[in-house]
Parts: C-alpha cells; sequence; structure tokens
C-alpha cells in the first residue's frame, strides 16, 4: 500500500548553528553587534536616497532597493537565530519553517535579479550612454523593478509547492540554524531524486548562470572603460568593482549552497551563517563607502538632524 503523500510532522527541531556554548556566545555577541551598527547603516542609506533631490538617477533608485531588500533579507534569519541561542530545544513549526523557507528565496531571488539590473543600468550607462535618459526611464526602472519582484517570487514560489508535495513523517531533526531547502528535503519520506534535480535547477543552475552572465558583462563594461578617455574613467572603475564585489558576496554562497547534490559538508553552516546574516547587511554598505556622492549626501543629512 502506497504511503499516502501528506504532511504528519507539525514541527522541526533546528539543530543550531554549533553545539558549543562558548561558541554560541561568541558568534551571538558578534552577530549582536554587527546586527546593532550595519542594519541602521542600511536604513540610513534608504533614508539618504529618498532625501536627497541630487540622488534620483536610477543607480540611486537600484541601490536604495538594494538596501531596502538586504535590510529585509536581514530579518529572516537572524533574529530567530540570536533568540535560539538561549533556547534547550529550538523548535520551529512547519508552516512557520516554510514561511521562512519562501522568503528566504523571494527575498534573495529578487536580490540577484536587482544585481543583474544594476550591471545593465551600467552597461547603458556607459557604453551606450546617448540612449541612457531613454532607455533607463523613470518609467522603464520601475518595470524594471516589478519584474525583479514577480521574478523573485516566481522562483520562491516553485521551490514551496515542490516542498509541500513532499510527505513529512519523521524525522524531525533539521541539521542547520534556520529552514533553507536541502536540510528541508533531506527529511521527507520518500525519494526526493527528482526534486533534488528540480531545486538545483531552479537554484543552483540559474544562480551559476546569473554569476556568469553578470562577470561576463562587468568585464564587457571594464574593457569599454579602459579603452575609452572620459573625465568618468575612474569613478566607472570604482563603480563597477563595487558591483563586482557585490556580485561575489552574493553569488559565491549561494553556488556554494545550491549547485551541488544536497549531501551535508561541515563548511555549510558556517557559508550559510554568513549568507544569511553577515553579507546581507554589508553589500549596501560596501556601496556606499566607495561612492562619494552618497557618503557626503548622508553627512549633510546626519549633521542636519543633529542641528535640528
Amino acid at each position: 500500500m502506497e504511503t499516502e503523500n501528506r504532511t504528519v510532522v507539525t514541527e522541526f527541531i533546528l539543530i543550531g548553528l554549533t553545539q558549543s556554548h562558548d561558541i554560541q556566545r561568541l558568534v551571538f555577541v558578534l552577530s549582536l553587534i554587527f546586527y546593532i551598527i550595519i542594519l541602521p547603516g542600511n536604513i540610513l542609506i534608504i533614508l539618504t536616497i529618498r532625501s536627497d533631490p541630487g540622488l534620483t538617477a536610477p543607480l540611486y533608485f537600484f541601490l536604495g532597493n538594494l538596501a531596502f531588500l538586504d535590510a529585509s533579507y536581514s530579518f529572516i534569519v537572524a533574529p530567530r537565530m540570536l533568540v535560539d541561542f538561549f533556547s534547550e530545544k529550538k523548535i520551529i513549526s512547519y508552516k512557520a519553517c516554510i514561511t521562512q523557507l519562501f522568503f528566504l528565496h523571494f527575498l534573495g531571488g529578487g536580490e540577484g535579479l536587482l544585481l543583474v539590473v544594476m550591471a545593465f543600468d551600467r552597461y547603458i550607462a556607459i557604453c551606450r550612454p546617448l540612449h541612457y535618459s531613454t532607455v533607463m526611464s523613470p518609467r522603464a526602472c520601475y518595470v524594471m523593478l516589478l519584474a525583479l519582484w514577480l521574478g523573485g517570487f516566481i522562483h520562491s514560489i516553485i521551490q514551496v509547492v515542490l516542498i509541500l508535495r513532499l510527505p513529512f513523517c519523521g524525522p524531525n531533526h533539521l541539521d542547520n540554524f534556520f529552514c533553507d531547502v536541502p536540510q528541508v528535503i533531506k527529511l521527507a519520506c520518500t525519494d526526493t531524486f527528482a526534486v533534488e534535480l528540480l531545486m538545483i535547477f531552479n537554484s543552483g543552475l540559474l544562480t551559476l548562470l546569473c554569476f556568469l552572465g553578470l562577470l561576463t558583462s562587468y568585464a564587457v563594461i571594464l574593457c569599454h572603460v579602459r579603452r575609452s578617455a572620459s573625465e568618468g574613467k575612474n569613478k566607472a572603475i570604482s563603480t563597477c568593482t563595487t558591483h563586482v564585489i557585490i556580485i561575489f558576496i552574493m553569488f559565491g554562497p549561494a553556488i556554494f549552497i545550491y549547485t551541488r547534490p544536497f549531501t551535508a559538508l561541515s563548511a555549510d553552516k558556517v557559508v550559510s551563517f554568513f549568507h544569511t546574516v553577515i553579507f546581507p547587511l554589508m553589500n549596501p554598505v560596501i556601496y556606499t563607502l566607495r561612492n562619494q556622492e552618497v557618503k557626503t549626501s548622508m553627512k549633510k543629512l546626519i549633521i542636519r538632524h543633529i542641528i535640528c
């Protein structure tokens, strides 16, 4: 008699980042300090871009959205992880696990597509400057923004639908500090080979293709910049270099996690920690530190509020 394709597990027990209490305390303190310092920085970036009339170019419009996505992304895993450090039994309900997984891939997929849009913006600005105002009009920017949110939703909902079709009847110990596709699939009470291939295609292959495509596009842009003799050459190189750094930070861990068969490696939790907690908060800050216009505007905003 075939096993019914239904979920009987109502909760998962998270094993956590580490079993060492000393390491847990160290990670908690470092994560909390990082969170308290960097998260307000991301919010400040958003407020600066929205309040300064001089930062209305598509470049800053997308940077503000990057800061918003990363700030939102940081709320999916980090707060619960910090609370779980003080819990003897780290329990997450089945529904909460699926919800966490959905938003993780929804915002993560949206950010990956946003980096593609930002690369397109830089390509038009540097290689086709005469067409920039036409191609990157305000309406076109909003259409691209809507498209990347829709793309992130489609990417994520595919993951969720595939997992919801799997039966979970035990065990329910999840070898991670949050819910993600590789660990959840391994707990299913059925053969998951086909589902794993679909997941690798949906997450891994698309991530790898986006990564290679972005590197190729920035290589083309940098070659074009090096051959040109324009006054903004150094600024263009600095901007593109920053984008490439963010691409490696964003896609490097994702490629490590999602482009291979779902077998556990000792480095998985460390890579996942940086990918879900540390790097998302750093991306906009890295970008801002290399952008003089945003830094200047940010200083003016801070001084104005101090004086008031």
